[in-house]
């Protein structure tokens, strides 16, 4: 069996931002915690029983939303409540995702003492006029005050997000918010271009955007300055310090498995190889999930003939990409599955093959698509 994670996702927002398709919601009067805890305990136990988990959970992620707004009290006893529920492994990785706005020291150190070793800061950018393009709460000042304060509260391993190809930005801006960055001290930096997803503001009145050029080059010349100071690629969008890099996100790309639990989640779970991968969803709706964590929720099992593709998917976001035997020890198929797939991206040097790992060329990262659809059933 693969390695276990746990994604727990808490909904709230101070305000939705014009760019998020992730299942937020702006909070209006309070969120409900104790009644949220409850139903996040209740769900993970649920799943427990339901797929016979007996494994111990590698890493824990709680995402939004915006994490932070819980109090430290509401975060400890969801904490002990899974601990009395599953077993963790020693030296767990415990994310938690905040946004500068909500940024208090008193109450990261708290966090820090209830075993959360891990911080993904929502900064996006730390110019002032792009934060209010994007819909931002925070200011550029209160971003560096929050680098500050998780510093101050002991944690060690922090990721600050950014955006770049943002409206009315030059190459100029990204390479500033990057270097701002690197002057904090981050052990990891997430680095990813803004897209127009379906479903949100945007999306629904686009702003105009930096031209393909301007953000190609924002992109490699921001690349070239992580790498400078020692912030290596491991993944398209993630850059890290030496042994920093986020060890849940790498389970999803891994093909590992993990419990959702809370409004919206997703998870992924094996039970059997290769025909009973389950994929399955929570309610979106904070209220229907508080009024029952299972209904309008569901799961399915992923198609053996589609396995390839998920396999990919994930794994080739990677840049060590992947070995034979590990597809085979996730999927239970046959290496034969992969091709001629494989063989025709290695021809079209879309894909290397070093070290008994097959990972993506330059070529290949910059047209992905064109990798992915050679392995579609």
């Amino acid at each position: 069996m693969p390695p276990l994670s746990l994604y727990i996702h808490i909904p709230w927002c101070i305000k939705k931002c014009p760019y998020c398709d992730f299942n937020s919601h702006a909070i209006k009067t309070g969120a409900p915690e104790a009644a949220y805890i409850d139903a996040l305990l209740n769900d993970l136990s649920k799943d427990l029983q339901r797929y016979h988990i007996v494994r111990p959970i590698s890493s824990i992620f709680i995402g939004g939303g915006t994490p932070s707004l819980f109090s430290p009290d509401s975060v400890n006893r969801l904490l002990r409540g899974i601990e009395r529920q599953v077993t963790l492994k020693d030296r767990i990785e415990i994310t938690l995702e905040a946004n500068p706005g909500t940024f208090e020291s008193h109450k990261f150190a708290e966090f820090r003492a209830l075993g959360i070793n891990r911080l993904s800061i929502g900064i996006q950018s730390f110019n002032d006029k792009l934060l209010k393009k994007l819909g931002r709460v925070h200011s550029a000042h209160e971003a560096i005050v929050a680098a500050e304060i998780a510093h101050q509260a002991g944690f060690e391993n922090f990721n600050l997000d950014l955006m770049f190809g943002l409206p009315g930005s030059s190459p100029e801006d990204g390479k500033t918010d990057v270097a701002t960055a690197i002057s904090l001290k981050p052990a990891h930096i997430s680095f990813y271009q803004l897209t127009l997803e379906t479903n949100t503001y945007f999306h629904k009145f686009p702003p105009q955007l930096p031209n393909d050029e301007v953000i190609f080059k924002t992109q490699k010349n921001c690349q070239k300055l992580l790498a400078s100071h020692g912030y290596q690629q491991y993944e398209v969008s993630a850059y890290s310090q030496s042994g920093k890099h986020c060890t849940h996100n790498v389970n999803y790309w891994q093909f590992g498995d993990y419990l959702g639990i809370g409004a919206g989640a997703h998870g992924k779970i094996t039970q059997a190889l290769p025909d009973k991968i389950t994929r399955n969803f929570k309610p979106k709706s904070p209220e229907q999930y508080l009024n029952d964590t299972h209904k309008n929720g569901g799961a399915d099992v992923i198609a053996v003939a589609d396995l390839p593709l998920e396999f990919i998917m994930n794994h080739l976001r990677l840049k060590q990409g992947f070995t034979l035997e590990t597809y085979q020890s996730t999927t239970g198929l046959a290496t034969t599955t992969l091709e001629p797939a494989l063989s025709a991206c290695l021809k079209q040097k879309l894909l290397i093959y070093q070290d008994n790992h097959y990972s993506c060329s330059e070529q290949g990262w910059n047209f992905m698509d064109n990798v992915l659809e050679k392995f579609m059933p």
